[in-house]
């Protein structure tokens, strides 16, 4: 056996001959194209060596590099997978001139199989049944004489070449004459040779092969016959051994003539001869024979239990074949997974693989997972899936229980157009022809986004809860009401997928029949040209073209709902997307123009639904919005004056504002401190805690309402926070509105809760909830809602809206001890596992706990945190989970630059750190120099406090794991990255 073997392939087939030889103790050279270096035969390959630019021709076909990694690494011989240059003759020949060994047929056996009348003429010296047809034609007029010997309908083949290139059906000698030059500049330009032959056309066929193996040496076993009928344009989809409704003498009749001919020829490696069945006739006949390794060869493996990788690498290594082959087992089916859009004509798709589960108990032989890049330059096979059972009716109901589990999202695939095959009568009966699927009813659930508006997303209720901690935020529609309020009118589960559509909306094409609704900001939305109402379920047909335009002067986001929600998977619990991480809706990100958004299979049966006028929620543009006052106000951090200015100012909504956050601009805070003490220079800044959403953020002196997509820890102070029954009205607020917030109490925020709660479930009309003053003037309303203990040991818990609590330990310092307190509580919290809590987030010296108001009562969970606070241990007892961790650390990068650059030009360009960071830190530190800087951050080791801010760590489709937050973990810098070496 070899020691070493390069692999002179990619996709599916590189990395199945390297598992083979990793399983066999067999090193493996791997070879790829500079656009696929993250590519996984890349990651699993021992050694892998760039062959060139992106281009097949400039990389995988690149033969003079290939050869020279394959030298340069010591290998010993080339396996060539299938495809590119598996059945090139002269790339076997120059790596026999090289010294290295073929892994395949001999470069004779792979020209004159190449040809096809040269394999026709083997065949019939061998006594292999023929179709009626000619010999190479010299001209069209002898094409159309040949044809009407023959008789039509007839097959004008070019001699070279496979995969359908090269092939036309003609019914009369005008379309031979017209087809004749044609075929023969397609065998010129893609195969190098330009003979033409005739052939007689088979109109009921069946496309059925033998796999057969050959010793080299005169001695050819075959291996079974595979029906690979399911074709689309001469593109094999599935198949399938033995075939349905082939009697075992027809099988062991084209075996033996196989066998025959690959005899004739002293036949080495693995090969296919290829037959015609003739449905009517009941006969095969010759077609060609592909001299290499077969894409389909997994369903062979999977009936004989073997291995043919393994059977091409003993047999180019000298070793001999078994004595026998061995007898199949049951039946196999292999689905081909491509990257294309069947309900675009199959247009090759590319992009990112967001999603990839694959169901147990099958196999699956791929090249992609989840985060992985599918270029346009190459083949679109992304995998194949193979079942194997008893007989065929089990391996069929495998196949389509398989197909229904797999899942694969980020770009488009033929996924469900094969479950459409499967799933019908006539494949399910084994009656497929090769010409069934050229007229296959294909009528996919589908949306395509002709023009994707200013900032549309796929959004879900309540989104992704329970990963605050760790920076994930909840995104979510950002005016739940609306969207919940479209999936209620509709019947929808209230967690089905719908679109968010931000200022200009979307033109969008529905493949299939749909009952949809809009709500939220009411726009000029028209389907097929003619004006559609807002909160009103309208039906849409298969073909129409919907547009929804701009709101009309009240409100900044309509929603999107459908019956059924959108078929997308969930990452962390939702379908919403998070732009800033990359991940959720159909690729982590806006719709683009180009994509495709499925709806999903299970329609809800309801009945018609409308929501009266007066009930649905009112765009204004002068906003009144409830809050609750706190976590952070006065005298603490605000002067009284200064509070009442806060909630008595007609705020208004600045031009920069999205689902991060919504900026106001206002009179200048009124602070009591000069500055933020050890926590900053200004006197908004705080040790970090963690932020509620529809809190009122001070960033300096700029108030922010922080939104669903917004940070989840930060250093700043935060007077008020909206009520959960109000927070939709944040959605809807666009720049140049005013907002005065209206202080609350909790009897109000529950009432309105409950108004709401009844609106959704009934659609009537609830009673209004009486107004409230709207000054923070008593003790009823103070930031502080508990305090026990004094000094270090304190502990104060504070108001932030009506689902979230502050507790604050010790006094304002940044203290070890009253961190290692906070984590203390926090594991304890999470150890009881209290129904209702959604989330726990230590911040420096505090804890928030989010919660479920109309579950878990307020008072409740103080007393829990009470508890807890007075059963601490002393702080030399605690123990505490912690890591060393060893990170590379970026220095005044490109992307810095931008984004400092990009904070100048849309929020303020007077801000302390701009316009260079460095600088800044080099001159509140009292340093000399930038080098200064540079060595105290690389020289030093880092204890994590907290993690905060806006979670932007994963990768694409990874998903995190909540215990990986770090809580004292010392950090050490192992490497320095650059610009340069980035």
């Amino acid at each position: 056996m070899f020691t070493k073997v390069l692999v002179a392939n990619r996709g599916e087939i590189a990395c199945r001959v390297i598992r083979t030889l990793r399983r066999l103790g067999v090193r493996s050279v791997a070879v790829f194209s500079e656009a696929e270096a993250n590519a996984r035969h890349v990651a699993e390959a021992d050694e892998a060596f760039c062959v060139g630019e992106a281009p097949v021709a400039r990389s995988y076909l690149n033969q003079g590099e290939i050869i020279a990694v394959a030298l340069r690494t010591g290998a010993q011989a080339v396996h060539p997978g299938y495809g590119l240059l598996s059945e090139n003759a002269g790339f076997a020949e120059a790596c026999e001139r090289a010294g290295l060994v073929f892994i395949g047929p001999t470069p004779e056996q792979l020209r004159v199989f190449g040809l096809k009348h040269e394999a026709r003429r083997l065949a019939r010296a061998a006594g292999v049944p023929l179709l009626p047809g000619s010999e190479l034609l010299a001209s069209a007029s002898d094409a159309a004489s040949a044809a009407s010997g023959i008789g039509f309908p007839v097959m004008l083949k070019s001699t070279a070449g496979g995969g359908g290139i090269g092939m036309r059906v003609c019914r009369s000698e005008e379309e031979v004459g017209a087809a004749f030059e044609s075929i023969e500049r397609l065998g010129v330009s893609h195969f190098g040779q330009g003979g033409v032959f005739v052939e007689k056309l088979v109109e009921r066929a069946r496309h059925l092969e033998v796999q057969m193996f050959g010793d080299g040496a005169g001695r050819v076993l075959s291996l079974g016959v595979r029906d690979c009928s399911a074709q689309r344009r001469n593109q094999k989809v599935l198949e399938e051994t033995p075939p349905a409704g082939v009697s075992a003498e027809a099988v062991a009749a084209m075996e033996d003539a196989a066998r025959r001919l690959g005899e004739s020829v002293n036949y080495r490696s693995a090969g296919t001869v290829e037959f015609l069945w003739d449905m009517d006739a009941g006969a095969p006949y010759f077609l060609e024979v592909n001299t290499r390794l077969q894409v389909e060869h997994g369903v062979t493996e999977l009936v004989t239990g073997t291995d043919l990788v393994a059977w091409m690498l003993d047999v180019a290594a000298g070793n001999g074949l078994p004595e026998s082959a061995p007898k199949p087992q049951g039946h196999a089916i292999e689905a081909r997974i491509y990257a294309e859009d069947p309900a675009k004509d199959f247009q090759p798709s590319s992009g990112l693989v967001t999603h990839c589960s694959v169901p147990d108990g099958v196999r699956w032989d791929s090249w992609i997972d989840a985060g992985t890049e599918v270029t346009p330059y190459y083949d679109p096979l992304l995998g194949k899936l193979l079942v194997h059972g008893a007989d065929r009716a089990d391996s069929l109901a495998k196949l389509r229980d398989a197909l229904d589990k797999l899942s694969i999202y980020g770009i488009e695939t033929n996924l469900r157009y094969l479950r459409s095959i499967a799933a019908g009568e006539v494949y399910g009966g084994g009656r497929m022809t090769t010409r069934f699927l050229g007229s296959f009813p294909y009528r996919p659930r589908s949306i395509d986004l002709l023009k994707p508006g200013t900032m549309t997303t796929v959004q879900d209720w309540p989104g992704r809860v329970g990963y605050w901690e760790v920076g994930v935020p909840p995104s979510g529609p950002m005016d739940a009401l609306s969207f919940r309020l479209g999936n209620r009118l509709l019947g929808n589960p209230e967690d089905a997928a719908g679109l968010e559509i931000t200022a200009v909306g979307p033109r969008l094409r529905f493949n299939a029949p749909a009952r949809v609704v809009l709500t939220g900001a009411v726009t000029a939305a028209a389907l097929d040209g003619v004006p559609v109402a807002f909160w009103e379920p309208f039906e849409v047909s298969a073909g129409a073209v919907l547009d929804c335009d701009s709101p009309g002067g009240f409100g900044t986001r309509s929603y999107l709902c459908i019956a059924g929600g959108l078929d997308l998977p969930k990452y962390l619990g939702s379908r919403s997307t998070f732009t800033l991480g990359r991940f959720g809706g159909p690729a982590g990100r806006a719709i683009a123009a180009g994509d495709v958004l499925h709806m999903g299979a299970d329609v809800p049966e309801v009945a018609p639904a409308t929501l009266a006028a007066n009930l649905r929620p009112q765009m204004v543009r002068r906003w009144e919005i409830g809050v609750l006052y706190g976590p952070h106000g006065s005298p603490e951090f605000f002067t009284p004056e200064y509070i009442r200015t806060f909630f008595n100012t007609d705020w208004r909504v600045h031009y920069n504002s999205a689902r991060t956050g919504v900026r106001l601009e206002g009179p200048k805070p009124g602070w009591v401190r000069s500055d933020g003490g050890e926590a900053g220079l200004h006197p908004s800044n705080i040790h970090d805690n963690a932020y509620a959403i529809g809190t009122i953020d001070f960033t300096g002196d700029m108030p922010i309402i922080l939104g669903p997509d917004g940070p989840s820890l930060g250093g700043f102070v935060c007077p008020a926070t909206i009520v959960g029954a109000e927070l939709w009205k944040m959605g809807q607020l666009r720049p140049g509105d005013s907002v005065r917030f209206k202080v609350w109490d909790d009897t109000r925020a529950r009432l309105e809760r409950e108004r709401q709660a009844r609106l959704l479930r009934d659609l009537d009309a609830p009673l209004r909830v009486p107004p409230m003053p709207s000054e923070p003037n008593s003790r009823k309303r103070s930031c502080v809602l508990f305090m026990q203990g004094q000094g270090e040991d304190a502990m104060v818990i504070r108001r932030c809206g009506d689902a979230y609590l502050l507790a604050e330990f010790g006094t304002a310092r940044l203290s070890l001890d009253l961190r290692c307190k906070v984590q203390v509580i926090y594991e304890r919290l999470k150890e009881l596992g209290i129904s209702g809590v959604l989330d726990l987030t230590p911040g420096i010296r505090s804890l928030q706990v989010h919660y479920e108001p109309d579950r878990l009562d307020q008072k409740d969970v103080i007393d829990i945190l009470s508890r807890l606070h007075d059963e601490l241990p002393p702080i030399d007892e605690m123990v505490l989970p912690s890591r060393i961790v060893h990170l590379p650390l970026s220095w005044d990068d490109p992307s810095t630059q931008l984004a400092t650059r990009k904070y100048m030009q849309s929020v303020r360009p007077d801000a302390p750190w701009c316009p260079d960071n460095i600088e800044f830190i080099r001159r509140i530190n009292g340093l000399e120099k930038r080098q200064d800087v540079y060595d105290v951050v690389f020289n030093a080791s880092y204890l994590v406090l907290g993690l905060g801010d806006v979670y932007l760590g994963a990768p694409v489709a990874t998903p995190m794991d909540p215990r990986h937050r770090l809580v004292t973990t010392k950090y050490n810098p192992a490497r320095t990255w650059t610009p340069e070496n980035a």
